[in-house]
């Protein structure tokens, strides 16, 4: 089999730069462990910060996600009680972020590939890659028992946080930068109407709460614990009774309880693979980078790698340029850790830390909130992270 562009891993990232690639007339074969139900009925977390909003929309691929998507202009940040909203859409011009689960993305980008002819092996799993550092690297895989070999110009590793295309890149020329957080989230999936038009991100001396939404029935809660917490030790009444003790206040707003749906345990994790390319291998997304929750940047990260290299492969094909495919890792680079130092200060400043013994790191972190809430600059700084920076 021979195709341009090999790309392992058919989630966002993956299918994005292959409907990017496609949109310049460059081929490519997607390899996918995993079934299309599977892939399109993991319910993962989607905050879209405008840029990406903008690439899909821009692209051909929003029309549902304008019609069903939550189109949000600000958070709150509660603690000691009450909440305070940060407009993001006033701060930044006009800029927003979109409430759209990321499973719904998959959805839209595996619908418009396959209309388009696009050539996506489910149920087919990248094995090895070879020779990446040649013109013509090549993807072994199993597929129907059988191993086959796709042979392509380039390869993008597009295949998550434990990727097997990582391992390509010879121990002595890979960086791996990597913080693990002495925290975890306990995330729900709850039947009960929405408490807030806004997400609001919480601060309590128990821990961090997170009120998100997934449609007008559909909540999406998190509550911090422990890492090595199970989900046995959750029972419904556990939880509800917490996000009522997290979330209570002198102005009485609540949330409401409903049936649980979903129970997950999330670790929380910063990493940063550098370089993010080696020969003809380029990471993209997961593959490359990893960020905690707090700051909803994972699926952003992941378009934005996309879009970089669909741009430096059609310099190369369609232009015969090859100075942006070998800047690709650095240009990356320049916004995974902008997104990495936000996301580790907002982690910082909502969560309570195992360690803080005397309660020094409380007092900072309601110093540094209160400072967010009455600075216009402070409040501009956090509103342009979340929303997502237009260059960086």
């Amino acid at each position: 089999m021979r195709t341009q562009v090999g790309i392992v891993g058919a989630g966002p990232a993956g299918l994005l730069l292959s409907h990017l690639l496609h949109r310049q007339g460059i081929d490519s074969v997607i390899l996918e462990a995993r079934s299309r139900q599977a892939i399109e009925s993991t319910i993962r977390a989607g905050v879209l910060e405008q840029n990406t909003v903008d690439l899909l929309s821009e692209t051909g691929v929003g029309e549902r996600l304008q019609r069903e998507g939550f189109r949000h202009h600000g958070i709150f940040l509660r603690f000691n009680g009450r909440s305070h909203r940060i407009n993001m859409h006033e701060l930044t011009g006009g800029r927003a972020i979109t409430v759209y689960a990321q499973h719904e993305v998959i959805k839209d980008l595996v619908k418009t590939r396959l209309e388009a002819g696009g050539r996506i092996l489910f149920e087919a799993d990248a094995v090895s890659l070879h020779e990446v550092d040649t013109p013509r690297p090549t993807i072994r895989f199993r597929k129907d028992g059988q191993i086959e070999e796709l042979s392509c110009d380039f390869i993008a590793g597009c295949d998550g946080s434990h990727s097997m295309c990582r391992d390509s890149i010879p121990a002595g020329l890979l960086r791996v930068y990597e913080k693990i957080y002495p925290l975890a989230w306990l995330g729900i999936l709850a039947e009960a109407p929405r408490a807030s038009e806004e997400l609001v991100y919480t601060y309590h001396d128990r821990g961090f709460a997170l009120v998100s939404t997934r449609s007008p029935q559909i909540q999406r809660l998190y509550l911090q614990c422990a890492p090595n917490d199970q989900l046995s030790s959750w029972p419904d009444e556990r939880i509800w009774a917490e996000f009522h003790a997290r979330l209570a206040g002198e102005d009485g707003w609540m949330i409401h309880a409903g049936p649980i749906l979903e129970k997950v345990i999330v670790g929380m994790r910063s990493l940063v693979i550098e370089p993010m390319q080696h020969g003809r291998l380029f990471l993209v997304g997961d593959a490359a980078h990893v960020v905690p929750p707090t700051g909803a940047k994972g699926l952003n990260l992941a378009a934005a790698d996309a879009r970089v290299l669909a741009d430096a492969l059609g310099a190369w094909y369609n232009n015969g340029q090859s100075k942006p495919l070998e800047e690709y890792s650095a240009t990356c680079l320049r916004r995974v850790w902008r997104a990495q130092h936000f996301s580790w200060w907002m982690t910082s400043m909502l969560h309570r830390f195992p360690d803080d013994d005397h309660g020094f790191q409380q007092r900072l972190q309601l110093s540094q909130l209160s400072y967010v809430c009455s600075s216009r600059a402070a409040a501009t700084s956090l509103a342009e992270n979340y929303v997502g920076l237009e260059r960086v």
